[in-house]
């Protein structure tokens, strides 16, 4: 068994929902997903290995700079992006090209970061993966998923010393006590027809239909928690500005 699925496996249950059809299985995809955790990429990691995936992350730079862990980021084809620098462009370039290179699907978060909506619901959400869509004319699976965020708190934004690791590993202890569900739903893929890469506002109208794919898929999995989550996270820093996708109460 792989290291990530012991680690889901010994933190919660996971419930894996839809399905990547078959016919997609040959073509380049990219794997839209809501960000709601740092446990979040493990447990979505383990729900596409249930259906026969081996994705590539678009992971942050900061990651392919640490030891080893850079090396085995690399090794394993996942794709780096550099936040908030000039080099950040050459990002959508090189998911293009790995789409085109390879039949391996990519797994992104169109919001760039672990959401700071009040309720935790998808923020509004950029540009990049509709235009990486658009650009490569991959199709683009929404992923919705669900009880990633009781699996390890926010904590703080950089970890700078064995304190700010206590806080999260401490969080991650008393989840193994609650075994929160972790829920994953695959959804189907979303209608990008009759938009192009070269039109001006193709990429907004791309993006809007993709998280509001990404947000309706969400809402089954939270019925129980339609405004915030029933698990409070004092160390999660709130916008204050409610996403614009969220169902009307």
């Amino acid at each position: 068994m792989q290291l990530d699925a012991l680690l889901v496996v010994l933190t919660g249950r996971l419930v894996v929902t839809g399905e990547v059809p078959e016919d997609l299985r040959d073509r380049p995809v990219l794997l839209a997903s809501n960000h709601i955790g740092n446990a979040d990429p493990l447990v979505l990691l383990a729900a596409c290995r249930k259906q026969r995936l081996a994705p590539r992350f678009v992971a942050t730079g900061g990651l392919f700079d640490t030891p080893v862990l850079g090396q085995v980021l690399r090794a394993c084809g996942h794709i780096r992006a550099d936040r908030g620098k000039s080099s950040a462009a050459h990002a959508l370039d090189r998911v293009v090209e790995a789409l085109r290179d390879s039949p391996r699907p990519v797994v992104v978060y169109p919001e760039g970061r672990i959401s700071l909506e009040p309720g935790l619901w998808p923020e509004r959400g950029k540009t990049g993966v509709a235009r990486m869509a658009l650009a490569s004319g991959a199709v683009v699976i929404p992923v919705s998923q669900w009880g990633a965020h009781e699996a390890m708190c926010y904590g703080m934004v950089r970890v700078t010393g064995l304190r700010d690791v206590w806080v999260l590993f401490f969080s991650w202890l008393q989840a193994l006590r609650r075994r929160p569900v972790l829920q994953v739903h695959f959804g189907e893929p979303v209608d990008l027809s009759g938009l192009s890469a070269g039109r001006v506002g193709d990429a907004a109208r791309a993006r809007d239909r993709i998280m509001r794919s990404i947000t309706a898929n969400l809402a089954p999995l939270r019925a129980d928690e339609p405004e915030e989550p029933r698990l409070a996270d004092p160390t999660r820093p709130v916008s204050g500005k409610r996403s614009p996708w969220r169902p009307a109460s």
